[in-house]
């Protein structure tokens, strides 16, 4: 029994693994095309370095880009933390009075037709351009998906389950445990690898319009001097980043949905 356990493990890893074989092999079509273009028509590197000039740049500077890697990620975690937990503290408020998602709902829907470009430059003055004035960004820009995601989820709760575990006499708190909370999970894991994405690129923000280091501003100072490798270098790791973080959500998911059965596609 674990000998054919183990075999489905393992025809099930390499299946996942050969799921990334098109994404992989167009990106090295798309890198050695960028590559054989810059060379052929002779780019200047400041103007658009080729693959191989952000690789020798990254190699060259990579203590550099680890550290202020270190700071954006850091703002990115705590951000991403805190946006996760107002999110599903709103939807759950939202999802149970009719009250408050009146009143509240339009609230959050409406704070995010503000740019958060012309809000960063306020939290510079309100909090001084540390750290927190970066995770306040990171949080306005990826608690939305979150709340929006798991109010979807609280809906989706089977009605008919739902009258019969009042007619049980269960409570409402008992309703929102046993079978909302349950059923909302994926709708909110949905949300949260949105967030994991936006999180990055609120750091990105608060730090180019504030920021004393992390990669926005390693961007940011690189570009007057006509860095531009060491820009796509930064842009790089930051897309690393983000699909780190993104297949952490998508892990966690797995583990907290392994009961739930497979899932459609």
């Amino acid at each position: 029994m674990s000998d054919n356990r183990a075999r489905r493990r393992t025809v099930d890893i390499v299946g996942e693994a050969g799921s990334w074989l098109p994404a992989v092999g167009l990106t090295a079509v798309l890198i050695g095309l960028w590559e054989l273009l810059a060379r052929t028509l002779d780019v200047q590197p400041w103007l658009l370095p080729a693959p191989s000039e952000i690789a020798q740049e990254l190699g060259e500077s990579f203590s550099l880009h680890m550290e202020h890697a270190r700071i954006t990620l850091q703002e990115v975690a705590i951000g991403f933390a805190l946006a996760a937990l107002l999110g599903s503290l709103l939807a759950a408020a939202i999802s149970w009075s009719r009250i408050v998602e009146r009143s509240l709902y339009p609230i959050v829907i409406a704070s995010q037709t503000i740019p958060i470009i012309t809000l960063a430059p306020l939290l510079l003055v309100w909090v001084g351009p540390e750290m927190t004035s970066k995770v306040i960004v990171v949080v306005l820009i990826s608690f939305f998906p979150v709340v929006v995601s798991l109010v979807d989820g609280l809906r989706s709760a089977d009605v008919d389950m739902a009258n019969m575990m009042r007619t049980l006499g269960a409570s409402r708190m008992q309703l929102l445990t046993k079978l909302r909370l349950p059923a909302a999970l994926p709708y909110l894991f949905s949300g949260l690898k949105v967030a994991a994405v936006t999180s990055v690129i609120g750091a990105v923000v608060g730090e180019w319009v504030g920021g004393q280091g992390g990669l926005g501003w390693l961007m940011k100072v690189s570009g007057p001097q006509f860095r531009t490798d060491r820009v796509f270098a930064a842009i790089f790791v930051l897309s690393v980043a983000a699909v780190l973080l993104f297949l952490l959500v998508v892990l966690s998911e797995r583990w907290a949905l392994r009961h739930h059965g497979p899932r459609a596609g």
